[in-house]
């Protein structure tokens, strides 16, 4: 579990009805269905509107790292890598055809199956980086996913605020329930800025930024099985890599 995520919403959403305690509003009054479904509904109907089916499913599946975001171990990754490149020195690339069996990245285990099947280093360099820019392109589709919502979401709560206001002008002829009803309307605003700053936006950077971590670490990877294809020395290899690292 990423604390920082679990921490960030609580401490956003808690700021507000902190807020508005403290301005004497009851942090009830926030609560309005009608204005939830306009929001909600209509910011996830136009992203289902604009987004192809595999990308906005794509979306759904990854909302699970903003709150549980995967690890990625770069000093493990440079430990594994050195000793398949020693391996590989004193055995031969076809000692490292185990090692490629039980690596339980598909990623790396490909690139380890084509240094094994002697392929050349720029052939393997050039069938990585291709899965690599596959792979980021993809993930940051999902991430537009939240990004397009993000910036439906408010126009969503001005149209439901409107739509409140239209009700409150129905209603002139009782002042009693102007107040009140124009309170209501403008929930909808704050539920459609609130859903897109404090939520929708924050969770498309965060999976922007996974992706980005996890082309990075891809990188590295595709460097050390080149370097091992080419022969260089498993110290060289440390430290080129080390070097991805800081």
């Amino acid at each position: 579990m990423d604390p920082l995520s679990i921490i960030g919403i609580l401490l956003a959403v808690g700021a507000v009805l902190l807020g508005q305690s403290l301005e004497g509003g009851d942090p009830l009054s926030l609560l309005n269905v009608p204005a939830a479904l306009i929001v909600v509904g209509g910011t996830v109907g136009a992203s289902m509107l604009q987004t192809p089916l595999p990308v906005f499913f794509q979306a759904l599946r990854s909302v699970g790292q903003v709150f549980r975001a995967p690890i990625f171990d770069g000093e493990q990754v440079v430990h594994k890598i050195v000793g398949w490149s020693s391996v590989s020195r004193s055995k031969g690339l076809l000692g490292l055809e185990s090692v490629s069996e039980t690596e339980p990245d598909p990623f790396t285990r490909k690139g380890l199956r084509l240094l094994v099947d002697g392929s050349e280093p720029e052939v393997i360099r050039s069938i990585l980086e291709t899965e690599i820019e596959a792979r980021e392109h993809h993930d940051i589709q999902a991430a537009k996913v939240f990004e397009g919502m993000g910036g439906y979401a408010p126009t969503l709560g001005i149209l439901g605020a409107v739509l409140g206001l239209i009700h409150v002008m129905e209603n002139l002829s009782d002042p009693s329930r102007l107040g009140p009803g124009i309170a209501v309307a403008f929930v909808a605003t704050i539920y459609g800025v609130g859903l897109a700053n404090l939520v929708l936006l924050p969770a498309a950077n965060k999976l922007k930024s996974i992706a980005y971590a996890r082309s990075r670490l891809r990188e590295m990877i595709t460097e050390g099985i080149v370097a091992i294809a080419q022969g260089e020395n498993p110290r060289n290899i440390e430290l080129r890599l080390q070097s991805h690292l800081s």
